[in-house]
């Protein structure tokens, strides 16, 4: 109910800022232009936590390969251990990556534990730095830029969501361009943003993402491609990533006219909505290749944990009509981390001006 409340509150207000503008147009003065901005909220209508049964007849119905992330990024993380062996044996240096965690969260204590112990695997130093939830912003900038000063440390990565009272913005604007192994810097995010500019760290899970295509020998030039979701993490550098190799790409948001019928139409879909079972089976067409970002807790009293990981779409019907699909878990997943390593690796090379 909160939530259907707030996209009519969203509604109202765009409806509000449209009869502004339509004003401004009678005036001398332009209307607004950057600061319409609004929250991505997904109202309930456009998902169900329980898939229903697929409606393709059996005569339509295809299984689609299954995309491995997991072994995919295991062979990854093998040529990055080779890599900083060698690094090691050479020059006598390593890559290190440092993580800032605030808080308790169990997720976030989770991811953080696995990004330990894959630098642990592949031999890169790790250094972790945790914080109270309710610590001064102060501590954790201060902590940013003690390890900005650290030679030793190639990478940082502050990991996400931070406590209400912190200025997200600001803290991850803090991180050194050049140890800003997230990509979420501005000045990568504009690089990667402009054509003929190269950024020094590409975002993981987009990065990933492509990864995955181009492994599972997917052609992504002159494919019409769909991104669901446009958040700076995901969405937006996706859709980047995909126009950098030529495909056409069309965004989805909760504000989209039709999202079924033009995801419908995709030969690449990637969904990073965030929503359990946004994109049903009809939302996929034939043949079409999807990778799935979405790793959202559904409640599963038959778990030990009492939830399981479910993604944005609906597995069980896209599988009967897509040619390939990354599973959840052990598609995109594995992929970020590799590309964690991999973004350090590169940092750790450029500052030792190791080749």
């Amino acid at each position: 109910m909160m939530m259907m409340l707030r996209q009519r509150d969203v509604v109202e207000v765009w409806k509000k800022i449209q009869w502004s503008a339509k004003a401004f147009l009678s005036s001398t003065i332009s209307p607004p232009i950057l600061d319409v901005d609004f929250p991505d909220i997904w109202s309930k209508n456009h998902h169900q936590t329980h898939p229903p049964r697929a409606t393709l007849s059996a005569a339509n119905r295809q299984n689609a390969a299954l995309i491995d992330g997991k072994s995919m990024a295991e062979e990854i993380r093998s040529g990055i251990s080779d890599e900083v062996r060698r690094m090691n044996t050479s020059i006598g240096k390593v890559p290190g990556l440092a993580v800032i965690l605030v808080g308790e969260r169990k997720d976030s204590q989770t991811y953080v534990r696995n990004k330990i112990k894959a630098c642990e695997d592949v031999g890169i130093m790790s250094v972790m730095t945790e914080l109270a939830d309710n610590c001064a912003e102060d501590e954790v900038l201060n902590a940013v830029l003690s390890l900005n000063d650290n030679p030793s440390v190639h990478g940082i990565l502050v990991q996400l969501p931070l406590p209400h009272h912190m200025d997200e913005e600001k803290i991850l604007n803090a991180v050194s361009l050049d140890k800003d192994v997230d990509g979420f810097h501005p000045v990568n995010m504009g690089n990667l943003a402009m054509r003929g500019r190269m950024p020094l760290f590409i975002p993981c899970t987009p990065k990933g993402c492509i990864e995955l295509l181009i492994r599972s020998g997917v052609e992504i030039t002159r494919k019409k491609a769909v991104v669901i979701g446009r958040s700076n993490i995901v969405g937006l550098p996706t859709s980047l990533l995909l126009q950098r190799h030529h495909a056409t790409v069309t965004t989805v948001h909760p504000f989209t006219k039709n999202p079924e019928e033009i995801t419908r139409d995709a030969d690449i879909v990637v969904s990073a909505a965030g929503v359990a079972n946004l994109v049903r089976g009809s939302w996929i067409k034939p043949g079409a290749v999807v990778i799935d970002v979405g790793t959202n807790p559904v409640e599963d009293p038959n778990n030990e944990h009492g939830y399981s990981l479910t993604g944005d779409v609906c597995f069980e019907e896209a599988v009967t009509v897509a040619s390939a699909i990354t599973p959840v878990p052990g598609g995109v997943g594995p992929m970020t981390i590799a590309m964690l390593l991999s973004n350090t690796l590169d940092s750790a090379k450029r500052a030792y001006r190791f080749t």
